[in-house]
């Protein structure tokens, strides 16, 4: 079934029209389900994704079952065009956190346009200059912040990313973000609730007061952020008369960059509707 939507996605709405076309007519929108595992570290891409809405999480699996998060990505960025670099598997597990819509692509088929589009392989190379500022930052965030501050900071980044005030983030996978156990995760909660930095309830919503969790957060949550504004979003990119896309804190599409409507496939299964779902931990 064909369906019309705009450009939500902006990295894809950073596109001229001509090479944004390479793509469109192999888009197919899917929806992305809570807890869906996207791929598999260790296992072959063998789709990528651009989110409209939602976040994606990207988790480490450790050989002793821990887990996690090292980057989260919404509809600034793209999952699986990592791979583009050189055929190789996924060296991270994607799994879907905030439920939303994506626009998928075989690499085949993206590879083919990356190969005619010079503004492609750019938009592929500031993609990753802006995730591997992202697995920078995290890395030092994780050895030097304390566990309250970490949380604050990563509830942040969601919040950024996903429709609303409210999040639909469990305990379980607050621990996962995080690489520690549940029960740190419900004493720091506490901690945050207590601050009124946050509100949560039993079925796994969180809702934040966003200035008092902006003061528990540690300094790389702004870092992070005009670090990687600076990388994916320059001046050079926004249209004359409009803001730059980090002036807005919740990081939402802007539609006045690509304001035309699509014709694209709609998808009512398969990978990312259907797919496997994470496993517990």
């Amino acid at each position: 079934m064909e369906q019309r939507t705009r450009v939500g996605n902006r990295l894809l709405a950073a596109l001229p029209t001509a090479d944004l076309d390479l793509l469109v007519r192999h888009f197919r929108l899917i929806e992305l389900q809570r807890d869906a595992v996207l791929v598999r570290s260790g296992d072959p891409v063998q789709r990528i994704y651009f989110p409209l809405g939602g976040l994606i999480a990207f988790i480490m699996d450790m050989p002793n079952g821990q887990t996690v998060a090292t980057a989260v990505v919404g509809n600034e960025g793209a999952v699986g065009v990592l791979t583009m670099l050189g055929p190789s598997p996924s060296p991270m597990t994607a799994v879907v956190r905030v439920a939303g819509t994506a626009l998928q692509i075989s690499p085949a088929q993206f590879q083919a346009a990356l190969e005619r589009s010079s503004a492609l392989r750019g938009a592929v190379q500031t993609l990753t200059r802006a995730l591997m500022a992202q697995f920078q930052h995290v890395a030092a965030c994780n050895a030097l912040h304390s566990v309250e501050a970490r949380l604050a900071r990563w509830l942040l980044q969601v919040h950024d990313r996903a429709d609303g005030g409210v999040l639909p983030l469990t305990q379980e996978t607050l621990a996962e973000f995080l690489g520690v156990r549940r029960t740190t995760v419900t004493q720091v909660i506490s901690k945050l609730r207590d601050s009124g930095a946050i509100r949560s309830n039993a079925r796994g919503s969180i809702e934040i007061d966003r200035p008092r969790l902006e003061a528990s957060a540690c300094e790389c949550y702004q870092l992070m952020r005009r670090r990687i504004g600076r990388i994916v979003f320059p001046d050079e990119m926004t249209p004359p008369g409009h803001d730059r896309p980090t002036d807005n804190p919740r990081g939402q599409a802007s539609q006045s960059a690509k304001p035309e409507e699509i014709q694209i496939h709609r998808r009512t299964g398969g990978q990312g509707t259907t797919g496997s779902r994470a496993r517990s931990h």
